[in-house]
């Protein structure tokens, strides 16, 4: 399997991308990575591992989108940028799937012109895996549609169903609607006409769910447009950040929490693993006819490396064809 890899972005590129592509292809032999920037800077970082790895190839790209960029201008302007040179490999070069820890926006505007969008799908939407009490659950949208219409959100909760049970295995994952309250009544004209056709359309919804029910494990899928998404994905990130910080300032100032912590460190270990993004690699933009992974803008090798993972994951599992059979009926 070819997976193109976007080397310089991120706020750890082209270093961090770099490793977790060597990570990638020492642990699965069946993976083949393009990695997609300027060629000088990915060799330097390659000759700290030796000769060039195999499983391994480079695109020169002279252009960077940058974080700071606008994303429509970015793509229209940067064609031999590594975000629309690696999405327009996936079209030319025989490439599976592409992954990012670059601009946003710039990936979500590129992959959705080069690569088009799913029959049937008129918007895409980035999707996180979200650790619960239960497992874990699927949040979508978290950023790419701030403005959806509500069948919109119907096409969303058909593709994060779907994602949920062959990706993540859920059986009959279920789905809910993120809103101001649990009853019907509850919400804007918008949400309201949103739960109507998700209750006539979706066979496993279970109705509005609130923002204290998002971690619980209740629901498999907490559908939503990208504003909200967004705003619940940054506060749950720094709310966690926060709570660590905490802990560790009220460590300091008692010689016995500094003892408590030496037996705590199994748990705390477990914890941190939990929580981590890294873990679950990236964010799959779905909705667009080909495999792509968004990444966090502040991925580790470790990230990059299981984003990789996941991008092959999916790309095995057929996971767009399954969305495209399901919206023919909805």
């Amino acid at each position: 399997m070819k997976i193109a890899l976007d080397v310089m972005g991120g706020d750890n590129a082209p270093q961090a991308i770099v490793e977790g592509a060597v990570l990638a292809v020492k642990e699965d032999k069946d993976i083949q990575l393009v990695l997609v920037g300027i060629q000088d800077k990915i060799e330097k970082e390659l000759h700290r591992y030796g000769s060039l790895p195999s499983g391994i190839e480079i695109v020169h790209t002279p252009e960077v989108i940058e974080m700071h960029d606008p994303a429509a201008v970015s793509v229209r302007k940067k064609r031999d940028s590594s975000i629309v040179r690696g999405l327009e490999l996936m079209k030319d070069s025989g490439v599976d799937a592409f992954v990012s820890a670059g601009n946003t926006g710039a990936v979500v505007c590129a992959a959705t012109l080069s690569l088009r969008l799913l029959p049937g799908i008129e918007r895409p939407g980035i999707a996180i895996v979200i650790p619960t009490l239960k497992g874990a659950a699927l949040m979508l949208d978290v950023g790419a549609n701030i403005d959806p219409k509500p069948h919109h959100l119907l096409q969303y909760a058909i593709m994060a169903s779907d994602y949920s049970h062959y990706v993540l295995g859920t059986m009959n994952p279920s789905v809910g609607l993120l809103n101001i309250g649990e009853e019907e009544s509850k919400g804007t004209d918008f949400m309201k006409e949103t739960y109507k056709l998700l209750s006539e359309r979706i066979l496993n919804f279970v109705g509005n769910i609130e923002g204290k029910d998002i971690f619980s494990g209740n629901c498999d899928c907490v559908i939503c447009d990208g504003f909200v998404g967004n705003v619940v994905l940054k506060v749950s990130e720094s709310l966690v950040e926060t709570v660590i910080e905490f802990l560790r300032r009220e460590i300091k100032k008692n010689l016995l929490a500094k003892f408590g912590v030496v037996f705590m460190r199994t748990a705390f270990s477990g914890l941190k693993k939990r929580i981590d993004y890294a873990e679950y690699g990236g964010a799959p933009l779905l909705g667009v006819d080909g495999v792509v992974i968004i990444c966090h803008g502040r991925s580790n090798a470790k990230a990059i490396k299981n984003a990789i993972k996941v991008a092959k994951k999916e790309v095995e599992l057929d996971v767009n064809a399954h969305i495209i059979e399901k919206v023919k009926v909805i």
